[in-house]
């Protein structure tokens, strides 16, 4: 353990300090504290209202939000929550899978650097919030602190915003810690190839092999692209990174954006208009996997696994397989931990 000391010719009534940690700050998107009504608006409040994800001016956007959004969107959100929730641990699955994700981190980073660093995760939106955890970081002795978003694709709505976030919590500090954010890792082999393995799994396991691979990316505004945002070409990219370690041909896998939100037009093709079509065209048997989610929560396990299957199978399809995020599979913290450790280069050699 890292102990508070004073610092070397420091007088005898000089506060006694920590320091000479390496803090790594895992960081989601975020959960509500439960998904009854005011726990769901307090969430979806502060959701909406980040600039980031809904770019409209706050005068224009504000009083439609406030007056018309979260008067309703609560109790259908909340619903929706319920229906995939972790009863067991009063908790969403996105919370669970966090705590199991940061664990197998930890004791992987541990067992390289001893008590050298400290692991831990933060939400972007509700709690734990970023602030918070880099309070306890630095309380901690944490005096650089490595600050990773689990999105393997860049978006300014995810990556963006949680590295806003964590700026944001840095301007409280006193004595502010060296920081380190880390970049997309859609290429990264390791992330590729535990996506691979996670599909050869799920295909292994099946009576009939699918006609085909959806692979759906959460949605964004067309305008976004054309703004610069480079989510699109590395969504595109990890589809064909995936598709070339599987060796498959093009026929075999495609790529679809969802959670379409507001009146813009937004990436296409939607996936759940696609699916429906793939059925419509005979394809009868997909699986779909969500590579631009690190951990399951609402958009896969209720809005893939529930309402694209129901589009699927209301255009005729026969056999619908989601095939789950990586979540704490062994691979997949292996990869995370490989990118850990390429960007802790020179603070942790």
């Amino acid at each position: 353990m890292f102990d508070a000391s004073r610092p070397t010719h420091a007088p005898a009534d000089h506060p006694q300090i920590k320091m000479g940690r390496v803090g790594i700050l895992l960081a989601n998107l975020g959960t509500p504290d439960d998904y009854s009504y005011w726990p769901m608006r307090r969430y979806l409040n502060e959701f909406l209202s980040d600039q980031r994800v809904i770019d409209y001016p706050k005068w224009k956007w504000q009083p439609i939000l406030q007056g018309i959004i979260l008067t309703k969107r609560p109790f259908s959100s909340g619903a929706a929550y319920k229906s995939i929730w972790n009863h067991d641990k009063g908790e969403s699955p996105l919370m669970t899978i966090s705590k199991d994700q940061t664990a197998k981190v930890a004791a992987a980073m541990q067992e390289q650097y001893g008590d050298r660093v400290l692991v831990d995760f933060c939400m972007r939106y509700g709690n734990p919030s970023t602030k918070s955890k880099v309070r306890q970081m630095v309380a901690e002795g944490c005096d650089r602190i490595l600050f990773f978003p689990l999105y393997p694709q860049y978006a300014g709505a995810t990556t963006a915003t949680a590295n806003d976030q964590f700026f944001r919590a840095l301007m409280d500090e006193t004595w502010q810690p060296a920081a380190r954010t880390v970049p997309a890792y859609f290429d990264e082999p390791a992330y590729i190839d535990a996506l691979a393995q996670s599909i050869e799994r799920a295909y292994a396991a099946m009576e009939a092999e699918p006609d085909i691979l959806v692979c759906s990316y959460h949605g964004m505004p067309e305008r976004y692209l054309t703004q610069g945002d480079p989510y699109h070409c590395q969504c595109a990219k990890t589809t064909r990174l995936l598709k070339e370690r599987l060796g498959w041909g093009d026929d075999r896998i495609v790529s679809t954006f969802q959670s379409r939100f507001g009146p813009e037009e937004w990436l296409k093709p939607y996936t759940v208009d696609h699916v429906a079509e793939l059925a419509r065209q005979g394809k009868k048997n997909i699986a779909v996997v969500a590579p631009a989610f690190s951990a399951d929560c609402i958009e896969t396990l209720e809005e893939i696994n529930e309402e694209i299957r129901e589009s699927f199978e209301e255009a005729g399809g026969e056999s619908f397989t989601y095939i789950p995020c990586l979540n704490d599979e062994d691979a997949h913290i292996a990869a995370l931990a490989k990118v850990i450790r390429d960007n802790l280069r020179g603070w942790l050699d």
